[in-house]
This record gives C-alpha cells, structure tokens and sequence, in this order.
C-alpha cells in the first residue's frame, strides 16, 4: 500500500493528519491549476481551499480505483468551470508569477534578455488562454501543463474521449490565432528554433 492510499482510508477514517499529508502533496498543483483557469492569486487561493474542503467532505466517495490526482484535480477544474461561468467578463492583472510572489532574475541565465522575453512570453499565453470556453481552457490547462491523456482529461470532465479531442484541437487553433492577432503588440525576439509554447 503506498503512503497516499494510507493517507486517503486514514482521512476517511477521520483521522485528520491523513488529510493534512494529501493536501501537502497536491496543494501546488490544484492551485496551479485554479489559477490557470482563474487568471488571479487571491481568487486561485479561494478555489484552492474549496476544492480541499469539497475534497474533504467527498472523501467517502472516492473510488480508489481511480488516481487520486485526477479525481482531486476534477473537483478543483469543476469548480472553476462553475466560477467562470458566474463571472461577468473581467479583465485580468498578471503583475505576478503562479506562486504570487514577484519573480527574482536568475542570477545563473546566461541572458538576462532571453529570460525577460520568455517571461513576457509566458505572460502572453496566459493572458489568452483566459479567452477560452473555460472546459476548452480545462482540457488544455490538463493535456499540457500537467501532460494527462485524453482518457484522463475525459474522466476529469465528465467528456467523451472524442469531446476532448474536439476540445483540444478547437482550444488550439483559437490559441494559435489569437497568438498571430496578438503577437505585433507582444513581439519578442526569438531564435528561429524557438516557438510560443502550446
């Protein structure tokens, strides 16, 4: 038995100190993840703490054949979903990285000016994926900042495994466009081997 499944029976047991271990483990990703799908730090941290207490209150109903993560990581995407979907259009302030906190220059990057362009880059695609359908941002948010299959994506949102893949290639080429409309008011300059990263 692996540590996380002694944690999961203890907390559904009770036993707190079992929860206290989960959310350790897997506080980082599902605040990564609401604060892809939610564009703000306090708003990411809200969603956060929600998903953990719906996990908590849910716990009894966790099929243990399935991976925790993704079971867990569904609550936080659903949640999220159900937040963008009662928030009228806003716009959003990108002024810190994903752990809000302003990020120090790497004293080791060989450019400081290349590390800045990423930067902005990183910046650029986040600021567009916030004009995605939220499931469409969901799916891409789980295929490539946290590399699940589509099988994986489909069971975190309740989708048939086709439905993702329309998803995907849909949320793509609106990236890709949005990028190429957008780009003049963000150009970098890029060695000819790099590319945005979708």
């Amino acid at each position: 038995m692996t540590d996380e499944m002694a944690w999961i029976i203890q907390a559904q047991h009770g036993d707190d100190e079992g929860f206290t271990h989960l959310v350790e483990t897997y506080q980082k990703p599902v605040y990564n993840l609401c604060y892809r799908m939610l564009g703000e730090p306090e708003a990411a941290e809200d969603a956060a703490q929600e998903t953990f207490l719906k996990a908590y209150q849910n716990l009894a109903r966790y099929d243990c054949e399935r991976p925790f993560a993704t079971w867990l990581l569904s609550i936080a995407a659903h949640h999220c979903i159900d937040k963008l979907r009662r928030r009228k259009f806003t716009s959003f302030s990108i002024d810190e990285d994903e752990e809000g906190q302003v990020e120090l220059p790497d004293r080791s990057a060989p450019d400081p000016e290349n590390e800045a362009a990423k930067k902005q880059e990183r910046e650029h695609l986040h600021g567009i994926l916030q004009s995605l359908d939220p499931t469409d941002r969901a799916a891409i948010i789980l295929r490539y900042w946290y590399d699940a299959s589509e099988v994986e994506i489909a069971q975190t949102l309740r989708l048939t495994v086709p439905a993702v893949k329309s998803r995907l290639h849909r949320a793509r080429r609106e990236l890709a466009g949005l990028w190429k409309e957008e780009e003049p008011r963000h150009r970098v300059e890029r060695r000819p081997h790099e590319s945005p990263a979708f």
